[in-house]
């Protein structure tokens, strides 16, 4: 890995560059693993190219996606709230800040009760991050940003180095509902160990519901999330030299009660062979067959209870948006 630090801005932005020098290397060897198991599977990490990325901007959107709309509610009737329930904060960290748009309430309502305040932002995108970090560094002159563009455990390893101030961690957007039941103890306790006793993380997450509300979410009426997964194919044809022909897949969402998770999978609709050129891959489809893609795991309130006991903190209060579908969740470190 390369580490830079980029000073912007009369030294209010500092970004650390912690991806790996040839990230291609890492998409072609998971691609390779993930399509030569059984069953076949693909990373949702690399759902977010260019076009993939502007897709789910268009995902949070729909009528159906409720999540999005949901966390905004809550953030913009209670940031204020949150902010209280850790007095004498002076840092933000946010894993997977994206375009950080929902951050910028909880930021406002920061530098209301002190003079400055640090923001710690981490995305694999130092594109994405130095976009919206010089756009909160306009509207906050009061703000200084470090970013960190790297992998989660990349960046918690990086930041569990450093001596942080009293810190609220944000993991928004129920990002936690990608890792699985055993991956999400493991990256909070990650995050857990660069936190000091008394800081807090706010942690969104999507409720249990019935099918009928999930799986329309997920597979949307106007087909946007169903490009946004079959995006996944093009990417290996772009980058790996393939010939999927996404016409002859389709998306696929359905809810796993009985698991806790939405699962999505692209279904080949006939019998066919794919051939990865850059890894000298011959592929054979059956019809039906399925390439998982991602889990989407949902919670109930006993559940994010346990989780915040197994990994260090507590959980504190939680807030819902004004139909219940949406809860963020303010656990301390204990």
């Amino acid at each position: 890995m390369s580490e830079t630090e980029t000073p912007v801005g009369r030294d209010r932005l500092t970004i650390h560059n912690l991806v790996k020098l040839d990230p291609l290397a890492g998409f072609a060897e998971d691609v390779r693993r993930g399509l030569t198991s059984s069953p076949k599977k693909l990373s949702p990490k690399y759902f977010y190219d260019e076009l993939g990325s502007q897709l789910f901007e268009a995902i949070c959107l729909l009528p159906e996606y409720y999540l999005t709309r949901a966390e905004n509610e809550i953030i913009e009737r209670y940031a204020d709230e949150i902010v209280s329930s850790v007095p004498r904060a002076t840092t933000l960290l946010e894993m997977g800040s994206g375009s950080a748009s929902k951050t910028r309430r909880i930021i406002e309502a920061l530098l209301r009760t002190q003079s400055e305040a640090l923001f710690i932002p981490v995305d694999i995108s130092a594109t994405a991050l130095e976009n919206s970090s010089r756009i909160l560094l306009q509207s906050f002159p009061r703000l200084k940003v470090e970013a960190y563009a790297a992998e989660y455990f990349d960046a918690l390893t990086a930041l569990a180095e450093k001596r942080l101030g009293k810190t609220l961690a944000l993991f928004l957007g129920s990002n936690i509902s990608n890792f699985g039941r055993d991956e999400a103890p493991r990256f909070l306790r990650a995050l857990r160990n660069v936190l000091s006793h008394g800081d807090a993380l706010l942690l969104g997450a999507d409720l249990k519901k019935d099918r009928t509300v999930l799986e329309p979410a997920y597979d949307d009426s106007l087909g946007i999330t169903a490009a946004f997964n079959l995006n996944l194919l093009v990417r290996v044809n772009r980058e790996l030299n393939a010939n999927f022909d996404p016409g002859a897949f389709r998306h696929h969402a359905s809810y796993n009660e009985e698991m806790g998770r939405v699962e999505i999978y692209i279904e080949s609709t006939r019998e066919q062979v794919v051939h990865i050129r850059k890894l000298n891959l011959r592929l054979s489809f059956g019809e039906g067959e399925r390439i998982h893609t991602e889990n989407s795991y949902k919670y109930d309130l006993p559940e994010i209870d346990r989780l915040a006991t197994a990994t260090g903190f507590t959980c504190n209060h939680t807030w819902f948006d004004s139909k219940h579908r949406f809860s963020s969740s303010l656990l301390l470190a204990v």
